[in-house]
């Protein structure tokens, strides 16, 4: 946003603000909290503790200071993000697929050895091996709305292993190497304790070929559907040795039958047609085929993307079709944290300034995804079948912008 259009919206990003301000402590660390969030929304080339501070008058060791050595809870805030947003949520239109979570993950690149979990490693944003770091992250999705939930870095096994070199970036002894799905799994749980409950939860195949992923969420009841690879190793039907994902399609009998075509609807651009074929399957930590594996084909481009669902055969293939391709919607929300917000600006050597940051962004990020809603138009309506409970003690609202907020 221009300089004028954060001034126009002043007072509405004050009321917003307000309530997250019980989770910063000191009452002289509050212009702090209001400079760096309203610097986020800026359209500031880089989003970093030097020129935030430059726009808003203070000098840059003071917001050094407040992401690292100040006395307030993070934590607290993205709980805080995450009850606000589940209450809004739950006052949107009725949609046909439902609430639905998302997990992925997105990168940065980083130079130099000191930044929190920095390191040669596969980046999606690079689409190479290349120096940097990866957060995973939870979304939720509900028609149009959108927004992030929450963050965490993903430590590599290398730095959990020089612990001398994690007390250095302020890595807490209890954060350690985990892989990534679960990390996720941990943001579900966080998720849930503050009352979020998903019609589905999505994911692509660095998730969804993970057994153990699988095996957690079915234990927890989490109807879920998600992209898993070729290789993925499931048991057609009676069978009980396992195949790849793509050997089950292969098969005689399946490969003869013909695909049924579903039209999905997509926010931009025209609707696209894949041709779909399903086979009940077995995975490992079940004696009989309890799931579906779908095939989807796009018939104009014949892209190819397998996805596994435990939705019961209730739920029609269409609406498992249409959760699935919800999950095009974290991509959107990463583009507009990075570009807009600032997301991977953070630089710094300290795992706590870096959490910081990330909360921040997430403060940010749900003023924007809620400020779209009002500017929409659109109205609260009935629950809809959301599961998304209604608003618990404590939980901050929006509130209305008052005179003198600018």
């Amino acid at each position: 946003m221009t300089t004028a259009l954060v001034q126009a919206i002043g007072p509405e990003f004050t009321a917003f603000l307000r309530p997250f301000e019980r989770f910063v402590d000191n009452p002289a660390t509050v212009p702090h909290f209001r400079n760096y969030t309203r610097g986020l929304l800026t359209d500031l080339d880089r989003k970093t503790s030097e020129p935030l501070a430059k726009y808003a008058g203070t000098p840059p060791r003071c917001l050094q200071q407040f992401l690292k050595a100040c006395l307030w809870d993070h934590e607290g805030l993205t709980d805080g993000v995450q009850q606000t947003l589940r209450a809004a949520v739950a006052e949107l239109p009725p949609d046909p697929v439902g609430t639905v979570g998302i997990l992925d993950e997105t990168s940065a690149l980083k130079k130099g050895t000191k930044t929190p979990g920095v390191q040669r490693q596969y980046l999606g944003c690079a689409g190479k091996v290349e120096n940097g770091i990866v957060t995973v992250h939870l979304a939720v999705a509900r028609g149009r709305f959108k927004a992030l939930l929450d963050s965490a870095l993903y430590l590599p096994e290398s730095w959990d292993a020089d612990r001398d070199r994690c007390r250095e970036a302020d890595i807490p002894d209890d954060v350690w190497y985990r892989p990534k799905w679960r990390i996720g799994l941990k943001l579900l749980d966080r998720a849930g304790a503050n009352g979020w409950r998903f019609d589905w939860l999505t994911f692509d195949e660095a998730y969804g070929g993970k057994p153990d992923f699988l095996r957690r969420l079915d234990l927890s009841g989490v109807r879920y559907v998600g992209e898993v690879p070729t290789t993925f190793s499931c048991r057609p039907g009676r069978r009980r040795t396992a195949i790849s994902a793509e050997a089950v399609f292969s098969q005689p009998g399946v490969r003869r039958r013909a695909a049924r075509s579903f039209r999905i609807a997509q926010q931009t651009g025209p609707a696209a047609v894949w041709q779909v074929k399903i086979v009940d399957v077995a995975l490992g930590h079940h004696r009989r085929p309890r799931h579906r594996l779908n095939l989807a084909r796009n018939r104009e481009t014949g892209e190819r993307k397998y996805f596994i669902t435990n939705a019961p055969k209730a739920i029609g293939v269409r609406r498992v079709l249409a959760a699935a391709f919800v999950r095009w919607n974290v991509e959107h929300l990463f583009r507009v944290a990075k570009t807009e917000v600032g997301l991977t600006h953070f630089e710094g050597r300290s795992y706590v300034s870096l959490m910081r940051h990330l909360a921040l962004c997430l403060v940010v990020l749900a003023f924007v995804a809620l400020h779209t809603v009002r500017l929409r138009g659109e109205k609260p309506g009935g629950d809809g079948g959301a599961s998304v409970p209604g608003l618990g003690m404590g939980v901050p609202r929006i509130s209305a912008p008052t005179a003198g907020d600018r």
